[in-house]
């Protein structure tokens, strides 16, 4: 039986890794190696790939077991129709938000720093992704991913740093090689093939032929004016009614996961991130390199606030993924309402201005009295930990005992906020249509919150949500 993969087919541009020469720094990965870098076998828990469930309008939908291995697969996102045109340039190259508007290669130049090496096409604005491709402290680390944004699009960059006997590069290489595309989800495909390429430049400098055929089989149709040709989120995924409130599925390449390491990362802490990633407040993410862990924070902290209730959030500031952000970013993050980033440059931190909260490893912080009081966990938080944990564990027994390999901690670990989170509106929904549009302490535990220690959450909430009409019962008082 032939193994199925998630991974973009074998194409011209995609060399299979010969050997290394003798003495290379970068030995070539044995087939097996390679297989277990391939984002279909890069779930390390009971080899499970994918979150496994979809983004539709009707809310997240169970995964689907996989013909070929048994393991849950997310669901095709429905087809929408295209103008004869544009069938026949996506027909070869797939969905939109599979096409690449761009490929690079930067590299550190020891006279001028970080610059741009080559790129195709020719013609495309890159101003700026040399700081963006090789972030700030990357001479510390060998290898790394960098997700990013460029203008309205997205960005993939794979890093390698390679020692050399050369006094002109101060005894070390590093080389940079990414790609430009409308949307996030899908550039896990390409993480392998840069990272190849990447290893490629270090070695025989100047060779962009893979690069080339690469960019001619994926490049995407850009618009000849406009901005709503190509758009930074995929636009067939969901109904517009819930665009702003759920966020699309990126696949995770990080061999243990990527929601579960967060949790653990973070601890009770994660209660805490939920309930200022709800109120859509502007997040950012410090950690010294390697920056493709952060990143996936990033992502994780989106996902926190997923609501799959239709016309919930429609109003409200989208919960924008910046990724990786350097000081070139300041003016675009000035007028932004709401995101999350993440940054290697320690100097954020004295922007006060640029954020609300301010994430310096594992030390959640905000220098805005009205949110310091969302810092102190709730009961109602410790009891949430609590049966994420529990649920966790008993995943974990699931999938020992019994070879359990459709659910994964992923999917536990996402479904959970989004329950929460649709709970709560729920039930705001059903106060505000009763008679006496008053929030009691049975509804707020209805909530799922706690009628005391949550009560300034639960005003945030109804502020920023637009329910301007409910009254809230003088029973819930301070804490």
């Amino acid at each position: 039986m032939v193994e199925r993969s998630d991974r973009a087919p074998l194409l011209d541009w995609e060399e299979i890794p010969s050997a290394e020469k003798p003495g290379d720094d970068a030995p070539a990965a044995t087939p097996s190696e390679e297989r277990l870098s391939s984002p279909s076998n890069s779930r390390g828990t009971a080899g499970c790939s994918g979150f496994g469930w979809s983004s539709g309008p009707g809310g997240p939908t169970p995964p689907s077991r996989s013909e070929a291995d048994g393991c849950s697969a997310p669901p095709a996102a429905p087809e929408r129709a295209l103008p004869p045109d544009e069938e026949e340039h996506l027909s070869d190259s797939g969905t939109r938000e599979d096409q690449i508007v761009s490929v690079f290669v930067v590299t550190f130049n020891t006279r001028t720093g970080n610059m741009l090496e080559w790129c195709l096409p020719k013609d495309m604005d890159l101003e700026g992704v040399e700081f963006k491709a090789i972030a700030s402290g990357s001479h510390r680390v060998s290898t790394d991913f960098i997700y990013f944004r460029k203008g309205r699009y997205f960005g993939l960059a794979c890093f390698a740093n390679m020692a050399v006997e050369s006094t002109e590069e101060r005894g070390a290489r590093m080389k940079s090689v990414g790609i430009l595309s409308p949307s996030y989800t899908l550039l896990y495909r390409y993480m392998s093939f840069l990272e190849h390429q990447v290893r490629l430049q270090l070695q025989s400098p100047g060779h962009y032929s893979p690069l080339e055929a690469f960019y001619e089989d994926k490049r995407a149709l850009l618009p000849p004016s406009g901005e709503d040709v190509i758009t930074a989120f995929p636009a067939n995924a969901w109904g517009a009614a819930i665009n702003n409130s759920m966020h699309p599925e990126m696949k995770i390449t990080h061999p243990a996961g990527c929601m579960s390491q967060f949790i653990r990362f973070f601890g009770e802490q994660i209660m805490v991130l939920w309930k200022l990633a709800l109120l859509r407040r502007r997040i950012l993410i410090f950690s010294p390199p390697p920056v493709g862990v952060v990143c996936y924070r990033v992502y994780c902290c989106c996902c926190l606030a997923n609501i799959s209730i239709p016309g919930v959030g429609v109003a409200v500031p989208e919960f924008r993924p910046f990724f990786y952000v350097n000081v070139a970013d300041i003016s675009a993050l000035e007028n932004e309402l709401s995101y999350v980033a993440c940054t290697t440059e320690k100097i954020f931190e004295e922007k006060k201005d640029l954020y609300d909260v301010y994430v310096d490893n594992q030390n959640v912080k905000t220098y805005r009295d009205g949110l310091k009081p969302l810092l102190r966990l709730s009961a109602a938080d410790r009891e949430k930990y609590r049966k994420l944990t529990e649920q966790r564990q008993m995943l974990l027994y699931s999938q020992e005992e019994n070879g359990d390999c459709v659910s994964s901690e992923e999917d536990l670990f996402i479904l959970f906020f989004l329950e929460q989170n649709n709970r709560i509106f729920q039930t705001l929904s059903e106060v505000a249509g009763s008679p006496d549009p008053t929030i009691t302490q049975d509804s707020v535990r209805a909530m799922g919150l706690d009628p005391h220690g949550d009560r300034l959450f639960l005003l945030h909430l109804l502020e920023i949500y637009g329910y301007d009409s409910l009254l809230v019962s003088e029973q819930l008082c301070c804490s």
